[in-house]
């Protein structure tokens, strides 16, 4: 039986378990300098200088810089999404003449030990002459800069004749809908160490996470260094989400002082920072309108949306903005359709990618349209989904626009087969009915669902080297990177199931920059599917190397053998001639190595869909989430077990998202959302076991393996899914038109109902 499919226990987990996990706040080097960063109080104004000259005379400073200090780095570039004049939106390391955001970098001091460096810290105080914030993303562009507007980008994404459908419509539905600012809240907070190497040595970076090799090659163009003078190496990794691993100030810092004061400096950032300082998301206001016909199907859709970019582009560019009008359409057909994004500065934490960039906006946007437009036309909200849905036979579906730079095609789907399947598992009639029952005995309880189109698999490229040593290991080389995922699993279950091997001497390296020349690392739910397929590619090599070699030891053609466990063995013979593989790598000069690139030139897009039923609690307004199910079509699962794993993490963040996580800024621009007192997030007696139902009837042509991506499959729709049931509860489709639900929007939202009912 083959190791694809099965539901393997993780790999990678014993020294996670055995307390011997080697994070990077664990590593220490000697003479280790720590690095902490000075921010700014003020959300927006002119930075007229800073009084350092007591930090300076502190005995324990080791040194004190600002943004002079830092005069030859460049801002920070675009690793995704760059579009024709964004550049002067980057950010600098250091802030220099204007603050953007409460908690930018104004300057960092480094001393010999971390609380004395705090101290130190603050006896550093940024003069700033305060501005008026822009902190509404909707309102008219102000200025960012002198001569430059706030609105950095506008982003379309259009096909079709939208004038001929809402000439033609039945009815137009309209709706003003909005997703409050939140973010992913890893376990483990940022962190770096830089260390020097000798003069002209090479300088290691420690803390990498989710694309090590191009913060690499960034990191060496901005500091001026070759390519060869620096090298990252990723650890253990306590969660990323997107947020994680993306190159911040912090980095760029980090280690250009290691370089100049050619000590090892080590910077982990405090949970106050992460909240204050680190990517967030999420943040947009839609105003979007349907046509329809009068059996519900929709003719054209058009949305404009506002995203609150906060102070600067990062690393992700325009991508948050791009892929919402990219995968609004979701399932649906939809003959004409446009989408305008635009990209607003604020004065906020800027802003980046988190699970499900995009597609968490656009599946509640889209879903919520389709609600009302049943409801309006008197018809069931499953029948006007299967009504719109793209057909079986359509696939693959071409889009008339791309995502990050690749043409939107829908690769396989049956989207009208797994609704009908689903609600046939999770007994859809019989819990509307019970619904139904509890409605009547005076409970606020409701169901509601949300359909979802995923992307994964980006490309252009991954890269695996395989490599049989003398003593029978297997090394599974790769430049993707684990966020706590599986990636040891299930790139063992694939080389072994190539191999034929089992998993015993399977050892996978990812994350380590002087292993492997070039990587792509983990984000965009890319993993399973490039390097996957990559090192599917690097085993059937390794296989027929191993057999060729075998063949001629053995004085038998490759054809008569096979490999089992560690041996090759002759045909399916339980007894007879046989090698070790240790052996046959002895006799080809002590190592046998395979090496193969995975190239495509298109993603996937695996698909699925959210039930949530929730209970309104009368007294207090606090929504109780009874009952939440995931099905997925995910084409195949290399190993369940972890698909379900990441499906049920991802469902726990959709929940937080809908009901309780929001970053809150007030009209002066300061953060109110920097305690986890403040920000809200999920815990063990919000989220109820999450069912997941996994269906593998939509296989992709565009990889060896088949598979789809599963990183972002459980947040998608949860909002949708939330906002529905909530409705459903109330008694009013179309009630809830913005996340998160709080009880104090959800008295307002009930006060609004009764008003519109009278």
């Amino acid at each position: 039986m083959g190791l694809i499919g099965r539901s393997v226990r993780r790999v990678e987990d014993r020294p996670l378990l055995t307390g011997s996990g080697r994070f990077v706040a664990d590593i220490a080097m000697p003479d280790m300098l720590y690095m902490r960063v000075v921010r700014s109080p003020v959300a927006f104004g002119r930075l007229t200088g800073l009084r350092a000259a007591e930090a300076l005379a502190h005995p324990g400073t080791v040194a004190v810089w600002t943004a002079k200090d830092v005069a030859d780095i460049p801002p920070i570039g675009f690793r995704m999404t760059s579009v024709p004049g964004v550049e002067p939106y980057r950010q600098p390391v250091l802030a220099d003449e204007y603050v953007r955001y409460v908690g930018e970098p104004v300057a960092v001091v480094f001393a010999a030990d971390p609380y004395l460096a705090e101290d130190i810290a603050e006896l550093v105080a940024p003069a700033v002459e305060p501005l008026a914030p822009c902190l509404d993303p909707t309102a008219p562009p102000g200025e960012f800069a002198p001569g430059r507007s706030t609105e950095a980008a506008v982003i379309t994404k259009a096909y079709g004749d939208l004038d001929t459908a809402f000439a033609r419509a039945h009815a137009v539905i309209e709706l003003e809908l909005t997703v409050g600012r939140h973010s992913g809240v890893p376990l483990e907070t940022r962190g770096a160490i830089a260390v020097p190497g000798t003069p002209g040595g090479t300088l290691r970076l420690y803390g990498a996470a989710k694309v090590p090799h191009y913060n690499r090659q960034a990191l060496a163009a901005m500091l001026g260094l070759p390519l060869d003078r620096i090298h990252l190496h990723e650890g253990h990794v306590g969660g990323g989400f997107g947020i994680r691993g993306e190159l911040y100030p912090e980095d760029v810092l980090t280690c250009a002082a290691a370089l100049r004061l050619q000590r090892p400096i080590k910077w982990i950032e405090d949970r106050y920072e992460h909240l204050l300082a680190a990517n967030q998301s999420r943040g947009s206001v839609h105003r979007v309108r349907a046509a329809t016909d009068k059996r519900g199907f929709i003719l054209g859709l058009d949305d404009e949306f506002w995203f609150d970019q906060g102070g600067y582009l990062r690393t992700h560019g325009v991508a948050v903005t791009e892929l919402t009008c990219a995968m609004l359409p979701g399932p649906y057909r939809i003959p004409a359709y446009r989408s305008v994004g635009h990209v607003r500065l604020t004065n906020k934490a800027p802003c980046g990618t988190y699970r499900a960039p995009g597609r968490f906006e656009a599946s509640f946007v889209r879903e919520r349209l389709v609600d009302v437009i049943s409801d309006r036309l008197g018809l069931d909200p499953i029948a006007a989904r299967g009504r719109n849905f793209i057909a079986k036979a359509a696939m693959p579906f071409r889009r008339e626009f791309s995502a990050l730079g690749t043409d939107v095609v829908y690769d396989t789907g049956d989207y009208a087969g797994l609704l009908d399947e689903f609600l046939n598992r999770v007994k859809w009639a019989t819990s509307r009915a019970d619904a139904v029952r509890r409605r009547q005995a005076g409970e606020l309880v409701g169901l509601g669902l949300g359909f979802f189109v995923e992307k994964s698999g980006l490309g252009p490229f991954d890269d695996a080297r395989i490599t049989l040593g003398a003593d029978g290991t297997i090394e599974v080389i790769t430049g993707a990177a684990s966020l706590g995922q599986g990636v040891e699993t299930v790139m063992a279950q694939v080389c072994a199931d190539g191999l034929g091997t089992g998993l015993d001497r399977i050892r996978v390296i990812h994350g380590q920059t002087d292993r492997i020349a070039r990587g792509m690392g983990a984000f965009a739910s890319r993993v399973t599917v490039m390097t996957g397929a990559a090192v599917a590619n690097a085993a059937a090599k390794l296989r027929g190397e191993l057999l060729s070699v075998a063949g001629q030891l053995l004085q038998t053609t490759p054809e008569c053998l096979d490999i089992s466990g560690d041996r090759v063995v002759l045909g399916d013979a339980i007894a007879g001639p046989s090698l070790d593989l240790g052996a046959i790598a002895r006799s080809a000069g002590g190592v046998l190595t395979a090496e193969a690139t995975f190239t495509t030139e298109h993603m996937t897009y695996p698909y699925g869909v959210h039930l949530a039923q929730v209970r309104i609690e009368r007294d207090s307004r606090a929504i109780v989430v009874e009952r939440f199910v995931v099905g997925y079509d995910i084409g195949r699962a290399v190993n369940p077990m972890l698909v379900e794993g990441q499906i049920v993490g991802g469902a726990a963040q959709g929940i937080g998202a809908a009901l309780l996580e929001e970053f809150v800024y007030d009209g002066s621009g300061q953060p109110h959302s920097v305690s986890l007192a403040d920000y809200l997030m999920p815990t063990i007696a919000e989220i109820p076991d999450i069912e997941v139902v996994l269906f593998e009837d939509a296989p992709t042509r565009l990889n060896p393996l088949g598979v789809k991506g599963a990183g972002e499959a459980g947040i998608a729709a949860a909002g949708a899914a939330i906002a529905a049931a909530v409705d459903d509860a109330l008694g009013q489709v179309g009630a809830v038109r913005q996340l998160p639900i709080t009880p104090n929007r959800l008295h307002a939202l009930e006060a609004e109902c009764a008003i519109a009912e009278r």
